[in-house]
């Protein structure tokens, strides 16, 4: 769990500076904590801008080689430019079918795996919680443990007969009964969205149980 908290500014007093020349104004307001909590809830994209970046840098250096190579009259390093592109348009003839095979699915996958990142919203598992005076954010593993605990209380059952996972918009509490013993999963799911509302989790998630319809001997 992480937590991030605006400091108050103080009112400037007879011996206040004032600011730093040249120095960038801190972060405030409304803007400067959503800043904040979206870099804390979302992934960052810079590891993958960099390998973007790179294969690009790479591929046009090689080019511009190449090219500077053919415009002295030099034989070229590894291909030259001319019969590269003659055999991109001539493909696939002249290439194996295996080959061309596995170099189309990584491709594919290369481009695939580019443009997710690059579409999707890249959410990290965490909940921002409810507060007046700090901004909380807490991973869904801590979310699912103290609901773990209520619904073990609620059922009346052993730690290892509940698992609850959390995701951005789901909880599901799943709960193997004991043999004899009645379970009222009502009971247990009241029990659950208390504990969840008292905790304010932003967004909140829906809260769902699934009950084993095997169960378990007691001790």
């Amino acid at each position: 769990m992480s937590q991030d908290t605006q400091n108050a500014g103080i009112g400037p007093g007879p011996y206040d500076a004032g600011p730093v020349p040249g120095s960038a104004p801190p972060v405030s307001g409304a803007a400067g904590m959503g800043r904040i909590l979206k870099r804390e809830t979302h992934s960052s994209r810079a590891v993958v801008s960099v390998i973007a970046a790179t294969l690009v840098a790479v591929v046009c250096g090689y080019a511009l080689l190449e090219t500077g190579v053919r415009a002295i009259g030099q034989p070229p390093w590894i291909v030259d430019p001319l019969t590269a592109a003659e055999r991109v348009v001539a493909l696939p003839a002249g290439m194996p079918p295996l080959l061309l095979v596995v170099t189309g699915v990584v491709v594919a996958v290369a481009g695939l795996f580019f443009f997710l990142n690059a579409v999707l919203p890249g959410r990290r598992a965490r909940h921002l919680l409810a507060d007046r005076r700090a901004a909380v954010v807490v991973d869904d593993e801590v979310i699912a443990a103290a609901l773990a605990r209520r619904a073990r209380l609620a059922a009346n059952v052993t730690q290892e007969q509940v698992m609850v996972i959390v995701s951005r918009d789901r909880v599901d509490i799943n709960v193997r009964p004991t043999s004899g013993v009645p379970l009222r999963p009502d009971t247990v799911l009241e029990a659950v969205r208390r504990e969840l509302a008292e905790m304010g989790p932003a967004p909140m998630p829906d809260v769902r149980i699934h009950v084993a319809t095997a169960g378990v001997v007691g001790a």
